[in-house]
């Protein structure tokens, strides 16, 4: 693990517009994305062409043309990344048709997004997106929630961190945001 002074001391000079000190960071968070990628992919096809070591790829391209992010710590820029490899993933989703539904209503367990060790599944990343978009109209604290739990896998106090607010608020809107994407999700919506 990286000394989390020198991750804030660089993810500084990137705000700052230093473009070199990405490449100084990523080797020092290299191991956390990587974990925070193969999470995203234990539950997908074992012939799945896009692998941990090419998320955390395609993040670090991505993170490249970010123009003066204000990373303000170490927990705010994973944040960052999960959110990054989200799209990445919806991205590389609708690029391969995974989820070719015409109309088909997907079910999802909707218990797996309380679980964090529960990785989500292509399908369930585009159902997921899709419903997250609808919540994030409604009440966006409660998406970023659910996307900082769902997809990166932060705990509640790592949420709390990067959202700015306690974990008291973390766990009442995360179960708030779990029953309202129940009835969006569910099987037996019409």
């Amino acid at each position: 693990m990286a000394n989390t002074g020198q991750v804030t001391s660089l993810l500084n000079q990137l705000k700052l517009g230093d473009r070199d000190a990405l490449g100084q960071l990523i080797p020092l968070v290299y191991q956390q994305l990587r974990l925070l990628a193969a999470g995203y992919m234990k539950a997908e096809r074992f012939w799945h062409t896009l692998g941990p070591t090419a998320l955390v790829n395609e993040l670090y391209l991505r993170l490249v043309e970010q123009d003066h992010a204000d990373w303000g710590d170490r927990t705010h820029f994973l944040a960052v990344a999960a959110t990054l490899m989200r799209r990445i993933l919806v991205d590389y989703a609708r690029s391969r048709q995974t989820a070719k539904r015409a109309g088909v209503q997907v079910g999802i367990e909707i218990d797996a997004l309380r679980s964090v060790e529960a990785a989500p599944r292509i399908v369930e990343i585009l159902t997921v997106d899709e419903a997250l978009n609808r919540l994030a109209e409604l009440d966006a604290q409660q998406a970023r929630i659910v996307e900082l739990r769902y997809f990166a896998g932060l705990t509640v106090e790592e949420t709390a961190e990067a959202l700015g607010i306690s974990p008291r608020t973390v766990k009442r809107d995360w179960a708030m945001a779990a029953a309202w994407l129940r009835n969006q999700l569910s099987e037996e919506k019409p």
